[in-house]
C-alpha cells in the first residue's frame, strides 16, 4: 500500500501564506506613482504578540473618491486598482503602497476598508482605517455614534512621515481595534 501524507485540507489550518500572496499584491500603485504613500503597521494578538501569519486585504477609492473599475485587480500594470493583499512578515508587520483615498460622498471621511485573516479566527474581520485629519467627520458619522472615544481612536492611522501612514491592528485585548459586522456576513440561527 502506498504511503499517504496529510494535505492542507486534512490538517489544522488555515494556511494563508500558501497560494494566496502573489507578486506585488501589496502594491495598489508602484512606489514611483504620483502621490504614492506607504500604509504599514503590525498585527497583534490578544497578548500583544505580533502575528506572523496574518493576511490583510484593502479596498479603497482613488484620491478623487472614485472607486476603481479596473478589470483584473490581481494585475499590477501601473494602473490604480483599489485592491491589494499583503501578508505579515515574521515580525507581524505588513505594508501597502497605495494612494490616500478620497471621500466617496460629500462630507464623508475617506477610508481604507481592511479585511483581516489570521490563525485563530473562525471568520475574517472587517475594519476601516481613517486618515488622522478626519477625526471630526468620523465622530459625526452615525455608524460610530455609540462608540466611546477611546474605541473610536483605534480606527485612525498615524502619520509617520510625509508619505507614510501607520495603522496597527490589535485582534483582542487592550486597545482592540474596532471591527465591523455587516448584516450579510453575520451568523444566523
Amino acid at each position: 500500500m502506498a504511503e499517504s501524507h496529510p494535505t492542507p485540507g486534512q490538517t489544522i489550518g488555515p494556511f494563508y501564506g500558501y497560494a494566496l500572496p502573489y507578486a506585488r499584491g501589496h502594491e495598489l500603485v508602484p512606489p514611483a506613482y504620483p502621490g504614492a504613500i506607504r500604509l504599514s503597521g503590525s498585527v497583534f494578538d490578544g497578548a500583544g504578540v505580533p502575528v506572523p501569519d496574518a493576511l490583510l486585504e484593502i479596498r479603497q477609492p482613488g484620491g478623487d473618491g472614485t472607486v476603481a473599475a479596473v478589470p483584473g485587480s490581481l494585475r499590477r500594470d501601473g494602473r490604480f486598482t483599489g485592491w491589494g493583499r499583503a501578508a505579515t512578515d515574521a515580525a507581524g508587520q505588513y505594508a501597502f503602497t497605495t494612494v490616500e483615498p478620497g471621500p466617496v460622498a460629500a462630507g464623508a471621511a475617506p477610508f481604507f476598508s481592511v479585511v483581516v485573516f489570521a490563525r485563530g479566527l473562525l471568520d475574517r474581520l472587517f475594519t476601516r482605517v481613517y486618515l488622522p485629519e478626519h477625526r471630526e467627520s468620523v465622530r459625526a458619522d452615525r455608524l460610530f455614534a455609540d462608540l466611546e472615544p477611546e474605541r473610536l481612536a483605534t480606527l485612525f492611522a498615524e502619520r509617520t512621515g510625509p508619505a507614510e501612514l501607520r495603522f496597527d491592528i490589535r485582534l483582542q485585548g487592550e486597545r482592540e481595534t474596532v471591527f465591523l459586522r455587516f448584516p450579510a456576513h453575520g451568523v444566523t440561527g
